[in-house]
């Protein structure tokens, strides 16, 4: 009896002296992991070096954005061009949480004067002064910068004037960008359109993969019309879209670029858009081109529930003008920002509405802080600049490439 106490006794210890990773297969600690919240992804790094191999392989962070149990929305914004600050969306209606101060890539060594621009799975697009673009993953510190240095020299705008007109949201309309995932070529493109100084336009591709501008005037079939066009496109399906805010665009249209066949097209906004005087504004609300315009008092919001359908545009009404919808939570409820000032007496308003327009939860940040809040909330910051974007460990392309070209040299190849 004596015997067999001591035996089991060994076989426990043995047991507990063995790693996760000696217990279970290493297909499926893969599988577990790839659906794991990314938040927590880092903090796992550390468990051993097999899952810090696992974690940080490029094809991971591809599986895990697809795969993941659960999506997160995090808002980031820039104040006053040079102090950014995240929320994370998800969680703000559930518990206490507050505004985290964000670091910005090539801070030290750039000019205090940052914009947020669009995002694609995970990595941000900014524009810094004078004429640089950076891809930027705020979650795992990656970054890029790429200067369009040459796309200015063509135009009759000096520096200052035309970074001006990316900045401030009065001048937005001047030019046209966007950035996407091509997926045929697995790279990252920045598109950018704009007119030299003889008012021609020009359109010209950045490819982050091969780190070269390649110019794209030949899909340009007919002019776009820069100034009837909102200014940051919207990744969505392979392809960017951006919305015809201004009444000068007859057919009231979403134009929509095609990363694979490097063409353009249109899709129809719904008919009730045409009688609104207020501009139209495009945004993604769960996977969904949609659309939303202030009036008499009320946010107006329509969403494409099918790609390219028509007959899908759904209409959804919040009791609050000027609201800026967000992202979707729990499926159905739309999360929409009421207010922005910052960052003097800052505070941030979010709320939250069913699909009948019924505000369910609201929630304010005032210096840093999450509260209930009554008051009346003041306008938008021209010097603010927001954006949101759904949490990844994807790596800007041209730290992959310098990872293989490393490899290679070990190997002796």
């Amino acid at each position: 009896m004596k015997k067999k106490k001591e035996k089991k006794q060994q076989q426990n210890e043995n047991h507990e002296s063995k790693s996760i990773d000696d217990i279970l297969p290493l297909e499926l600690i893969h599988r577990i992991l790839l659906r794991v919240p990314v938040k927590y992804l880092g903090r796992l790094k550390c468990v051993s070096k097999l899952w810090n191999t696992l974690i940080s392989d490029p094809d991971f962070a591809k599986s895990h954005l697809h795969l993941s149990a659960a999506t997160t929305h995090v808002c980031l914004f820039i104040t006053d061009c040079s102090n950014a600050f995240s929320v994370d969306i998800d969680p703000v209606f559930h518990r206490h949480t507050a505004l985290k101060e964000v670091s910005l890539p090539f801070k030290e060594n750039t000019p205090l004067d940052f914009t947020v621009m669009c995002s694609c799975r995970g990595l941000v697009l900014l524009h810094s002064a004078p004429h640089f673009f950076i891809v930027w993953n705020p979650l795992t510190g990656s970054s890029k910068r790429v200067s369009y240095s040459h796309i200015v020299s063509r135009g009759h705008r000096k520096y200052s004037d035309f970074i001006f007109r990316f900045r401030r949201k009065d001048f937005m309309s001047v030019c046209l960008y966007g950035f996407g995932y091509d997926a045929s070529q697995d790279d990252y493109l920045v598109v950018v359109a704009s007119q030299d100084k003889n008012d021609q336009e020009h359109f010209d591709c950045l490819s982050l993969r091969t780190n070269s501008w390649t110019n794209l005037d030949f899909a340009l079939s007919k002019p776009l019309g820069i100034s009837n066009w909102q200014s940051g496109g919207f990744f969505l399906n392979g392809a960017i879209h951006w919305s015809s805010p201004t009444l000068s665009v007859r057919d009231y249209s979403i134009l929509i670029f095609d990363l694979k066949e490097r063409s353009f097209s249109t899709i129809s906004m719904p008919e009730q858009v045409m009688g609104y005087l207020e501009p139209t504004l495009l945004v993604l609300l769960g996977g969904c081109l949609a659309l939303y315009s202030s009036d008499r008092g009320k946010t107006n919001i329509w969403v494409m529930r099918e790609y390219k359908v028509h007959s899908s545009w759904t209409f959804y009404q919040i009791p609050r003008g000027h609201s800026a919808p967000l992202c979707l939570s729990n499926g159905s409820d739309i999360v929409a920002q009421n207010s922005l000032l910052l960052p003097k007496d800052s505070y941030l308003r979010l709320a939250k509405y069913n699909v009948r327009g019924e505000l369910l939860q609201r929630r304010m940040f005032y210096d840093h802080h999450l509260v209930h809040v009554k008051a009346r909330p003041r306008s938008i910051s021209s010097r603010t600049s927001y954006i949101v974007y759904t949490e990844s460990l994807v790596q800007v392309p041209s730290e992959i490439k310098d990872k293989d070209e490393d490899k290679k040299k070990k190997n002796g190849m």
